[in-house]
């Protein structure tokens, strides 16, 4: 009996540890990881473990405890989500739920912990900020997801704290050009929050969800997406060189959803098609930046 039930006990711990990491989204990973690693470097950071420790934290546990709480605390909905069930958003088993929660504490404290003990004050609040944007964005009693025009805002928090973190870490200046930076990344990160809402206004009415695309309709919420890219790049422009230069990345994405600026709200799920050419483009962005740094690296 005994050699029946190991593989079965094996097995069974294998599938919850596939269903914890699925629920992380390994597909955004490299979406807070990125940030802050590029950010440490470019503040003068010194290669380390403080590094290390960031940029591991922020490319697991982070997304764990981001991701799994809104799979957890979005069960109900997800269920009646067409579009969930893979990339775009697990349907977490209720079998994994309190393993999924425990999985995002446990994972979470001591690196917590650790970044806590390498920077100081200023770091330590971006720190509290970003951590507690997250718990907010899902959680019972809050859920910040369900308030319009804070749900984008606090979702883009998500993203770009990272990066604040990392230059309060790195004992980096805010200058003007820095500031400008993160205001163009925060206004990406607001608009395509409220892009990727809009292909959800069916179901969340449904559910009875509010969200900037619920309340302002498909249109409107497109069009409102369309101003936060075309601001964004403006505020790289602002920042002078070499940001500037990636002031072309948000109308990349400005150009991407403007084919449904006329979208009306019973067709709302057609703006899935832009939202996976979203994913798609948050790669090749993504490498073209990557490339672009790196080649401004070499010729200092």
């Amino acid at each position: 009996m005994s050699t029946r039930t190991e593989p079965t006990s094996r097995a069974g711990l294998l599938t919850g540890v596939g269903q914890v990491l699925l629920a992380s989204r390994p597909l955004s990973w490299i979406n807070t990881a990125y940030p802050f690693a590029v950010a440490y470097l470019l503040a003068g950071g010194e290669p380390g473990w403080a590094l290390v420790v960031g940029t591991v934290y922020f490319l697991v546990p982070y997304n764990l405890l981001m991701y799994g709480l809104n799979d957890v605390f979005d069960y109900a909905s997800d269920l009646a989500n067409p579009r969930k069930g893979g990339v775009e958003g697990a349907i977490l088993s209720q079998r994994w739920h309190r393993a999924t929660l425990w999985s995002a504490v446990v994972t979470n404290v001591p690196f917590l912990v650790a970044l806590l003990v390498a920077g100081g004050l200023a770091s330590g609040v971006v720190l509290a900020v970003s951590v507690f944007a997250v718990v907010a964005y899902s959680a019972p009693g809050l859920r910040l997801k369900e308030r319009p025009y804070v749900d984008s805002l606090t979702s883009s928090t998500h993203f770009v704290s990272p990066a604040v973190f990392a230059i309060a870490l790195a004992g980096g200046r805010f200058t003007m050009p820095v500031v400008a930076t993160l205001g163009a990344f925060f206004l990406w990160g607001a608009a395509s929050h409220a892009f990727g809402a809009v292909q959800d206004i069916t179901a969340d009415r449904g559910a009875g969800i509010a969200s900037v695309a619920t309340s302002l309709g498909a249109r409107r919420t497109v069009r409102l997406s369309m101003a936060g890219y075309a601001s964004s790049a403006a505020l790289l422009l602002v920042a002078g060189a070499p940001a500037a230069l990636a002031a072309v990345v948000p109308l990349v994405y400005l150009g991407s959803v403007a084919p449904f600026r006329d979208l009306d709200d019973d067709d709302c799920e057609d703006a899935n098609r832009g939202w996976r050419r979203f994913l798609v483009l948050n790669l090749v962005t993504g490498f073209v930046l990557t490339q672009a740094l790196l080649v401004a690296a070499l010729r200092t």
